[in-house]
């Protein structure tokens, strides 16, 4: 068992806390909901089929996690806000300019802001899609979904994501550059 938890550590913790912490918005939280997902997949491994890759799996089981926890906070995903300094972590960039910087911080901010308004559903599969790089087949095998569900919920959500972003831009005139 040892060998299976530091196998899966070591290929997928960093990946899954980040889809844990888009999701929850607290540090904290997607610690405590990523050691729960560990204990489940220790748990189940003995169960696990191989009908999808592991990564698939373990990202399954983080989002029922995820969807268990709103559950028993009796609230929807809405109302958190993302702090500055785990926005720079989050981009990671190598060496952009100040102003580069400045800009791409307040565009990621407004972005997650204007996630925030997305269904859980969509933020679900914008988050899988964009920010954790799962192919539609890989993020309909997460979400217990058909291919053409996801594809149809990522185009509303991006639709969504969009137009509120514009209406914020158009509204501060700022650019979208």
């Amino acid at each position: 068992m040892k060998d299976i938890f530091q196998r899966f550590y070591d290929l997928y913790h960093y990946d899954l806390f980040q889809f844990l912490f888009y999701m929850v918005k607290n540090r904290e939280q997607a610690e405590d909901l990523v050691q729960e997902v560990y204990i489940k997949v220790l748990q189940s491994y003995d169960r696990f089929e191989g009908r999808s890759s592991e990564k698939t799996w373990l990202f399954s089981i983080a989002r029922h996690v995820a969807i268990d926890w709103f559950r028993k906070q009796k609230r929807t995903a809405d109302g958190n806000a993302i702090d500055d300094d785990t926005v720079k972590f989050l981009l990671k960039d190598l060496a952009p300019l100040p102003e580069e910087v400045a800009i791409q911080n307040e565009q990621i901010q407004l972005m997650y802001q204007c996630m925030e308004n997305c269904t859980v559903d969509q933020k679900l599969v914008l988050v899988l899609r964009y920010i954790q790089s799962f192919s539609i087949v890989e993020t309909a095998d997460i979400l217990g979904w058909t291919e053409s569900k996801v594809k149809t919920t990522q185009h509303r959500g991006l639709k969504v994501l969009k137009s509120l972003m514009e209406e914020v831009y158009n509204k501060e005139g700022m650019t979208n550059a």
